[in-house]
């Protein structure tokens, strides 16, 4: 293993551009499941779980149900805060938690699920280089990555609360169970399938009726924000079809139950003059062999490894994309902790060049990305306060 100097410093235009560090101790999304361990008895053998639910200030309780939001960053939440009134009554009291890096599904889901970083977990972004086939393999699809334990060699939180007498249910759509994505960052216990937000509650509900560690998602907070934007009223109507369930759900809670609800990442809306095509830009495509990620979060692999090489490459981009994003080599990249502890497994896997854009711009491919991704409005993946900051908000039933 290798680990991070600590800082960000090492990376420029990093602070000027008011980026947040990821944050992979404390007040992290990775310290929410080891701290739901530790309060429904099951504490982790490293001690994470009791640091972390101190960290968090959770009670001691019988069972959790803990809401994972995609999408549902701290900053949209507050903005459009009218459209939730159940959790606008939580936001006084909640905590602003900060994600990993990069700030998307397949990277947060793994912080959440296992309580270590992608530099531990290899979910690296969207899409990443397969180190062995090369291909451009899908960590939300599973396309192209192979066996599951394979590429995710953590233990979970929710196969370590399993072993240690406490039931765990994750409940969500019937697509995701046993999926890819699943059995890498979320194996261990039952899988409930239920498909409308509604039949979710219900299904949560039930099996709440014992001590227990319930998991439920929804995604479609996300979707929208994709499709229209988070400054949408779709959005805004998605955000309330939420609230009213959750709402609902608050009401039924057993007593001696904890309510948790947090998200893997915010959101930004695109701007359309801010955004460059490799496949149409001469200086980014130069001696680039493979782009992975997303448009927000990019892993550029070079055709040569060497230093002198690598650097040219990173300073091409640097001088092409200018203030609309930070470049860093990778060993830039992993000396500013910016995916945590690495394993040796996963350094191949991340980009010879690693790119975050700023403000809402981003960087695409169409050489290799699906027309509709490209027409996505919300995006994600970046380290802007909207992307990085998430909400833990909690109900304690008693």
């Amino acid at each position: 293993m290798t680990a991070p100097a600590a800082g960000t410093t090492l990376v420029p235009g990093f602070r000027e551009a008011g980026l947040v560090a990821p944050r992979y101790t404390g007040e992290s999304l990775g310290a929410v499941l080891p701290a739901v361990a530790d309060a429904v008895g099951v504490p982790l053998g490293d001690g994470l779980s009791a640091r972390s639910r101190a960290d968090l200030g959770l009670p001691r309780v019988d069972r959790v149900c803990l809401v994972l939001v995609d999408g549902l960053g701290w900053e949209n939440l507050s903005e459009r805060a009218g459209h939730a009134p159940f959790l606008r009554s939580l936001l006084a009291d909640g905590r602003r938690l900060v994600t990993g890096y990069p700030s998307t599904t397949a990277a947060s889901l793994g912080l959440l699920g296992t309580g270590r970083g992608p530099g531990r977990t290899g979910m690296v972004g969207y899409t990443a280089r397969h180190p062995g086939t090369g291909a451009l393999a899908n960590l939300v699809s599973w396309t192209d990555v192979g066996p599951a334990r394979q590429w995710q060699r953590e233990p979970t939180v929710f196969e370590q609360v399993d072993a240690g007498g406490v039931p765990v249910t994750t409940v969500g759509p019937a697509r995701f169970a046993g999926s890819g994505l699943t059995e890498a960052v979320l194996r261990g216990g039952a899988y409930q399938r239920a498909e409308s937000l509604a039949d979710r509650v219900d299904a949560a509900v039930y099996a709440l009726m014992g001590p227990a560690l319930v998991y439920l998602y929804w995604g479609d907070v996300d979707k929208t924000g994709h499709h229209h934007g988070v400054g949408s009223w779709q959005w805004g109507e998605a955000l309330a079809e939420l609230d009213r369930e959750l709402a609902r759900l608050a009401r039924m809670l057993p007593p001696g139950t904890l309510l948790a609800v947090t998200a893997d990442h915010g959101m930004v809306d695109v701007d359309l003059s801010s955004r460059w095509d490799v496949a149409t830009t001469p200086a980014l495509a130069e001696d680039v062999e493979l782009v992975a990620g997303e448009p927000r979060a990019l892993h550029v692999h070079t055709r040569g490894t060497g230093a002198e090489h690598v650097e040219a490459v990173a300073a091409r981009w640097r001088a092409t994309l200018g203030p609309a994003a930070v470049v860093a080599t990778r060993d830039e990249a992993i000396a500013a902790g910016w995916f945590g502890p690495i394993a040796d497994h996963v350094r191949p896997v991340l980009g010879d060049v690693v790119v975050a854009t700023t403000g809402r711009s981003t960087v695409v491919d169409s050489r290799t990305q699906s027309a509709a991704s490209l027409d996505l409005i919300g995006v994600h993946g970046s380290f802007t306060p909207a992307e990085m900051t998430v909400p833990l908000l909690t109900v304690h039933s008693r």
